[in-house]
């Protein structure tokens, strides 16, 4: 099958859509599938995959509590239309077309087998979706509807009133529980965080703000950081006593983040928000590293409600500080962690999952039909007009 991935963020920017798609494109290649992804790029020279095909520069926009790199406008349209004109793909599938991206102008442009994965997570009073209106007309082209997890489902449903199949982010669970841990991470009473600084909602100040409850009962602990960003605003907001307890490793790559979480006794995530599956959680639990989360919905779900996981009260860092102490104290407690966790990443294996996409692509795809384009005025009418033509 000739598939076509349309990314909505920047390419060359990490980010968990990205990392969905290219997983995803990487496994249907094995299987002796075409495939070719369209996305924005910031930086050319930093595209190393041959199956991606940029678009252009993206610009930043807020978006969810984070900053997304998007791309939009006349001059991507044409861009898209000539890679659909191109690609003869038995089908499309657009990620988060929902938002002003080249997923939306791919919508609007294209005709056929069309899928939509929505990954995002947004409350009834954000207005991510504040041009639904507007994007009705165009979603209804889609054939079929992805959501990665309930989450993700419930806010399709309130701000476009449309509902969509549930198939959870994809891992290489087998990647994960193979890797062997790094020496000089490897120590008693290690704890974990990934994320980038620079967003709150990501929750490091929450974790911080527990340290000091924790050192009371283990002086020695120590707290590995990863992620994009500056680790010394961080180490200034906490008592100059415990900065030594914490090492910042900043970016790191694939490899490195598999061997950084065999390395954990805990792994912590502490985010606040804005979390629509939590695809970090999957890849601690394939490692085996016991996890203390907050209770925001995705994580609840993630985590079965606390079966695969400790939850504490989201923003409450004295709760924190407790779950985080009782694992710490209780090796036979972090060993069942470690076990249900094992036992419950096996769902999220692409194995799985790709299996699962696959039929909802034979399923939107008729026999011998293939994503046509259609004339670039009714596309752009799509788009900005609620009639349907």
């Amino acid at each position: 099958m000739k598939i076509g991935f349309v990314s909505p963020y920047a390419w060359d920017v990490p980010g968990g859509v990205q990392a969905h798609i290219k997983d995803l494109a990487l496994h249907y290649r094995k299987q002796g599938h075409e495939v070719s992804v369209l996305a924005p790029a910031s930086d050319e020279s930093l595209i190393e995959d041959d199956f991606v095909v940029t678009a252009g520069r993206p610009v930043a926009i807020p978006y969810n509590g984070a900053v997304a790199r998007v791309l939009f406008g006349p001059l991507a349209a044409s861009r898209v239309r000539q890679w659909i004109a191109g690609g003869d793909f038995d089908v499309l599938h657009l990620h988060e077309p929902a938002i002003p991206s080249l997923s939306l102008l791919a919508c609007s442009i294209a005709e056929g087998p069309l899928v939509g994965t929505f990954h995002a997570a947004a409350p009834r009073q954000k207005v991510a979706f504040a041009i639904a209106p507007l994007l009705e007309p165009v979603i209804e082209k889609l054939r079929a509807r992805i959501a990665v997890s309930e989450v993700a489902r419930e806010t399709l449903r309130i701000h476009l009133d449309t509902d969509a199949v549930v198939i959870p982010n994809g891992i290489d669970v087998d990647f994960f529980a193979n890797a062997e841990a790094n020496p000089n991470w490897k120590r008693p009473l290690t704890m974990g965080f990934i994320g980038r600084f620079s967003e709150p909602r990501k929750g490091l100040g929450v974790l911080l703000k527990a340290l000091p409850n924790i050192a009371r009962v283990f002086p020695d602990f120590r707290l590995i950081i990863a992620g994009p960003g500056e680790g010394l605003e961080a180490m200034q907001s906490i008592n100059p006593s415990l900065r030594n307890r914490l090492e910042f490793l900043g970016r790191i790559n694939d490899s490195e983040k598999a061997a950084f979480l065999k390395s954990l006794d805990v792994y912590i995530a502490p985010n606040t928000g804005g979390e629509s599956f939590g695809i970090i959680l999957a890849e601690a639990m394939a490692s085996g590293v016991p996890i203390v989360a907050s209770d925001i919905p995705a994580f609840r779900y993630l985590l079965d409600d606390g079966k695969y996981g400790e939850l504490f009260e989201n923003e409450n860092s004295d709760e924190l500080a407790r779950k985080i102490i009782e694992f710490l104290k209780s090796e036979e407690k972090r060993q069942r962690f470690s076990q249900a966790g094992s036992d419950r990443a096996k769902r999220f294996d692409w194995k799985e999952v790709s299996d699962e996409i696959m039929n909802v692509y034979l399923h939107a795809r008729s026999e011998n039909e293939k994503v046509t384009l259609v004339s670039e005025s009714r596309s752009w009418n799509r788009l900005f007009s609620r009639e349907d033509d």
